[in-house]
């Protein structure tokens, strides 16, 4: 009899644990629901909460698109929004992501790689839009790009790196050796070198890399590059792109051209890159938002890649460096000064 007993209690126990679990994902839902009716009926905000890594050109680009976006979708008076900057201090993104959740955000949105990875795992409840990564599978954002199974989904910036390699040796053909420059702690950096690799082992070319943990290590790293390769390429790197100026000023002093993956790295003195238009990114997360606001599922809500793509060219950079642009170049490409 005490046997029974026992397990009917614990039956009990698990009852009540499993109605418990239930009703808190209940409450979950049923409270960005309730948001979303008071946002409509103008008693209360939908709550957005944007993270960025640190402040760039092309972050800043990509959040100033994302409010525009929501401006244009029509969500201005129905949105709350609360930006904050890591300053660069990683521990600073978990420390903004963890004060998002405190403060019951109804939606985060982080840009870039780190600062997804921590909103993912600060939170399986907020649904979370990410902006700017670049490979979100091998960050471990989502397992299916198509149909994300948790609480994640958002706009991939992943560079075409094939393109970019294309665009090298049209404009610079002697290329022998490539050197490689990223920050190892950066997913979509280790993703894009790795992409840049078997294009170079495809065709035959030699390539060495030089790699860095912070900013002010980028001199000696770009120094001991330019004294043993023909060509850098540096990916959508932001740990490279806080110090662009420094590797190509010593690119330049060596008269070799720097590939990026971003444009804003083409204007910092790098000299070529097949990019992307980070406005139309920021509207596309804008967008996204919006559908999680109506209602819809982030299950039923597939991350999104660009396609617009455009070949931008520095010519100033072009110039220091010897290289000579034809005027068909000239007329083809996107020109920056």
């Amino acid at each position: 009899m005490k046997k029974v007993l026992a397990i009917i209690a614990i039956l009990a126990m698990v009852s009540v644990l499993t109605a418990c679990v239930t009703d808190a994902k209940t409450k979950d839902t049923e409270g960005l629901a309730a948001d979303r009716e008071d946002a409509a009926n103008g008693n209360e905000k939908i709550k957005i909460g944007i993270v960025q890594p640190v402040e760039h050109p092309s972050l800043n680009q990509i959040r100033e698109y994302i409010i525009i976006g929501l401006e244009e979708e029509g969500l201005k008076d129905r949105v709350e929004i609360t930006y904050k900057d890591a300053q660069g201090d990683p521990s600073n993104i978990n420390t903004i992501v963890s004060q998002f959740v405190g403060d019951e955000m109804d939606i985060i949105v982080p840009i870039g790689t780190g600062a997804s990875q921590s909103a993912a795992a600060a939170t399986k409840e907020i649904p979370i839009i990410f902006a700017a990564v670049s490979y979100p599978v091998d960050a471990g954002l989502v397992k299916d790009v198509n149909k994300p199974e948790a609480n994640v989904t958002g706009v991939s910036d992943a560079i075409d790196v094939e393109q970019i390699f294309d665009l090298a040796f049209e404009l610079t053909p002697n290329i022998e050796t490539f050197g490689f420059i990223y920050n190892t702690g950066e997913t979509n950096s280790v993703s894009a070198i790795n992409k840049a690799k078997e294009y170079c082992k495809t065709k035959g070319i030699k390539y060495a890399e030089a790699t860095i943990t912070n900013s002010s290590e980028l001199l000696q790293a770009a120094q001991s590059l330019v004294e043993r390769t023909d060509a850098i390429f540096t990916p959508t790197d932001n740990t490279v792109a806080t110090a662009m100026p420094i590797l190509s000023a010593e690119a330049q002093k060596a008269g070799i051209p720097v590939y990026t993956g971003a444009d804003s790295m083409i204007i910092d003195g790098g000299f070529a890159t097949v990019g992307i238009d980070y406005t139309v990114l920021g509207r596309q997360v804008a967008k996204m938002v919006k559908k999680v606001i109506e209602g819809e599922e982030i299950s039923n809500i597939p991350t999104e890649t660009l396609s617009e793509y455009s070949a931008i060219v520095n010519k100033s950079t072009a110039e220091k460096i010897g290289v000579d642009l034809s005027e068909e170049q000239l007329k083809r490409f996107q020109i920056v000064e």
